[in-house]
């Protein structure tokens, strides 16, 4: 009896011991302390999902502001000639076309056309010496330029045109306006007629006004919106308006010895003189008013001036590096100034730079072209120290002499006749408008055919190494230059974590890690308290959407959408991680796609290495299983789904809910209902998608690993023909081409934009290989 009660003694404190230690879960052990193990205590305090977007914003800021040094190795240039230098930076002029959109075959006929009715003559008025026509130009596709043509009078004393011009207004002024026919411009500011008076033909095109074509969304960012994503621009296009001009006074400079082309152009104008010169070395002479200035805060102007990549290689002094050695006249002048509120529309604003920042950009370009000769005919003209009016005497003059275009002369105060009669600028207008619209929207038409050619017929079916081989080149593609690589090593993790809720199911640790300086990763992880010493689970990344945050999924927060869902899925035995994506704090979010985007960057550009870094970090733990990371993210996590598996293949799936649809259609349709063209979310274009990569192509990337779509019905982001479409797209490729048909699938379900958690829990049960409870 004594052996058994001993013995019996010692069973019960083993037990014991087991039960209080060696027994215990994964959570229970480490659910005694506030961190997790191998981890610091984390101690930021306050709204971490505001300092997260707080950091990337100083990250952003600090690379615009190094992007002027960092440019410098795209211009080693031959100096040892002008030929040379110009052979020379013939790739840059190329990427500046390129990444401004000017792409499309301008019209090979674009001689303009006199604009007459049976009632109305084009005749609309006369000065010293010329005539004011209102005329029509061919310029690319369907699109007609439209404007004023002040063509001399030619006699025994004057027998060929001296110079041949472009005058440029800002956008908000009329061609009537810059010739002294409509009130508007101060006769001192009318170049276009001054250059006319001087001897030159003078053509000025009609711009895109600012005026408003939705509530709080002008009709220039609402052109360049769709543009933007079909690989143009508002600017592309009105730039090849200018350039259609010049084919046309190129040929009457071959053909009828007419003199040198030049450009002039004042605010709007200003910049596509700039762009124009840049590009074409047929203009003998540019001249850029009220706007040369540095593009550090080219984000803080209007939308429709964002060029992707921009300032990776160019700001102001580079465009103007391009024009040599070719004469530039800077007039530094009062800028056409804006102030656009937002709303529906990115707020922005134009400001009259301050005269020192004109005068640095302007000793950047001659830098640039220093030791070239001849040297850069660069002349700065101040007008008032900066602030004054446009077209004065001194920048006319300089202009004209690069023209050859001696003892110009015009009277400031000489208004032309005017035969304008009853004039009604509208229904001009809307017509431009209609016109660049319907271009874009057949580009969009067309765009299936060029993602055929450009990215799915390079992809290699004969076996899946060789197809995830080509893959491999089109994710890098993708990557450098849809997404944008930031350059940067990433830094150590330096995991922290602090324990924040318990439930009898699971355990949730907030995790924040290091990415970059000022940049880190942040979010919820949640382990299953069931979690046993040694053993190794899968893990689903469960991303929120728009405005949401981490704790938006596993709680009563945001329940409407995310069903709890990161939750819901701990309950079954997987580990999640929640993580805090940048798309919160409306504009705030919004200005930082606005800062990467001249950077050749996104807010993927950010978000993609954030989930790297998670996903090297939860591989690193004991407990979780490095070879099953799947991804499940909803609306913009579902955005998220679509890109970040696409480039972090350690994912070893992806899950798009409520987001999946014909993506490129929604961001660039003018037509569909449903269309971002005509909504708030203005950060959310991506330039080029419609030559590059539509959801189907993003899906191809992440095969041949496992894909699933969820879809609800009444889901507002698209119709379900939509879809459907896009998505037959990649069960095509998934079952036809790859012959793996269990690999990817679809779920519709009567419901909103919203987790329905049947289906995709299933899929990831099955792929990550965790038994259903």
């Amino acid at each position: 009896m004594k052996w058994n009660r001993l013995w019996l003694l010692w069973v019960i404190v083993i037990v014991g011991w087991g039960q209080a230690g060696g027994g215990q879960t994964i959570a229970q052990s480490v659910g005694r302390g506030q961190t997790l193990p191998g981890t610091e205590p984390l101690t930021i305090e306050g709204d971490i999902a505001s300092q997260l977007v707080a950091g990337v914003d100083r990250f952003l800021l600090r690379e615009l502001e190094a992007s002027i040094a960092a440019r410098q190795k795209y211009w080693r240039t031959d100096k040892s000639s002008a030929a040379a230098y110009v052979d020379s930076i013939e790739e840059n002029r190329r990427q500046f076309a390129e990444r401004l959109g000017v792409r499309d075959t301008r019209a090979s006929d674009s001689e303009p056309r006199y604009l007459a009715t049976v009632q109305r003559s084009s005749l609309l008025g006369r000065g010293v010496n010329y005539e004011i026509h209102a005329v029509t130009w061919a310029a690319f596709g369907d699109v007609q330029a439209r404007g004023l043509l002040l063509e001399p009078i030619l006699d025994s004393s004057r027998t060929k045109v001296r110079a041949q011009v472009v005058a440029i207004p800002d956008c908000g002024v009329l061609p009537e306006q810059l010739v002294g026919l409509l009130p508007g411009v101060e006769p001192e500011s009318q170049y276009a007629r001054k250059l006319a008076e001087s001897g030159c033909r003078v053509l000025v095109p009609l711009l895109v006004s600012r005026a408003e074509r939705l509530p709080q969304l002008t009709q220039r960012e609402w052109l360049y919106r769709s543009a933007f994503e079909m690989g143009r621009g508002l600017i592309a296009y009105e730039v090849q308006q200018v350039l259609a001009a010049v084919d046309w006074m190129e040929r009457e400079r071959i053909g009828r010895d007419a003199g040198p082309i030049g450009v002039f152009g004042w605010g709007e104008g200003g910049l596509l003189s700039l762009y124009a010169g840049a590009i074409d070395q047929r203009i003998t002479s540019t001249g850029v008013s009220g706007y040369f200035d540095s593009r550090q805060e080219v984000w803080t102007e209007p939308l429709e001036r964002n060029v992707f990549g921009l300032l990776e290689r160019f700001g102001d002094a580079e465009l103007a590096a391009l024009i040599a050695p070719r004469a530039l006249v800077v007039e530094a002048s009062r800028a056409a100034e804006v102030v656009i509120p937002g709303g529906r529309g990115a707020p922005a604003e134009i400001i009259t730079p301050p005269i020192e920042r004109v005068r640095a950009e302007v000793a950047r370009a001659k830098q640039l072209t220093a030791s070239l000769e001849p040297s850069l005919p660069l002349t700065l003209i101040e007008s008032h120290s900066g602030v004054g009016p446009s077209g004065s005497p001194e920048a006319l003059v300089a202009f004209l002499e690069a023209l050859q275009v001696d003892s110009p002369r015009w009277d400031a105060d000489a208004a032309p006749e005017n035969l304008l009669g009853e004039f009604d600028p509208q229904p001009r207008q809307q017509a431009l408008v209609h016109e660049l619209d319907r271009h874009t929207q057949m580009l969009l038409r067309e765009s299936h055919y060029l993602r055929e050619a450009n990215t799915m017929n390079r992809l290699d079916f004969t076996s899946l190494e060789n197809y995830e081989q080509s893959a491999a080149k089109l994710r890098e593609f993708f990557y450098e230059e849809v997404i944008g690589r930031i350059d940067h090593e990433v830094l150590p993790f330096q995991p922290r974590t602090r324990r924040v809720q318990e439930t009898p199911e699971w355990t949730a640790y907030e995790v924040v890690l290091d990415v970059y300086p000022d940049v880190m990763a942040y979010g919820l992880l949640l382990l299953p308290r069931d979690l046993a010493p040694g053993e190794r689970r899968p893990v689903v990344v469960c991303q929120h959407g728009l405005e949401g945050r981490p704790q938006d999924t596993i709680g009563e927060a945001g329940s409407q959408y995310y069903a709890a869902f990161a939750a819901r899925l701990a309950e079954r035995g997987f580990i999640t991680f929640a993580p805090q994506n940048l798309y919160i704090f409306e504009d705030r979010f919004r200005t930082l796609q606005r800062k990467a985007n001249p950077l050749k960057k996104t807010l993927f550009s950010v978000i993609t290495p954030q989930h790297q870094q998670i996903v090297d970090w939860l591989q690193t733990l004991d407990f979780v299983d490095p070879q099953r990371i799947g991804f499940y993210g909803l609306s913009y996590g579902g955005k998220t789904a679509m890109r970040v598996p696409a480039l972090v293949t350690d994912y070893a799936l992806s899950i798009c809910s409520a987001d999946f649809n014909e993506w490129v259609d929604k961001n660039a349709s003018t037509r569909n209902p449903r269309s971002y063209v005509n909504t708030g979310e203005y950060e959310i274009f991506e330039f080029d998608l419609g030559s590059t990569f539509n959801y189907a192509e993003m899906a191809a990337l992440i095969a041949p690993r496992p894909f699933m779509v969820e879809r609800g019905h009444f889901d507002g982001v698209a119709d379900d023909w939509t879809v459907a479409y896009e998505y037959a797209k990649v069960r095509h490729l998934y079952a036809a081409r790859l012959k793996l048909p269990e690999r990817t699938a679809i779920e519709y379900f009567d419901g909103p934009h919203t987790i329905h958690g049947q289906g995709t829990f299933d899929f990831l049960h099955h792929h990550l290989n965790w038994p259903k409870r």
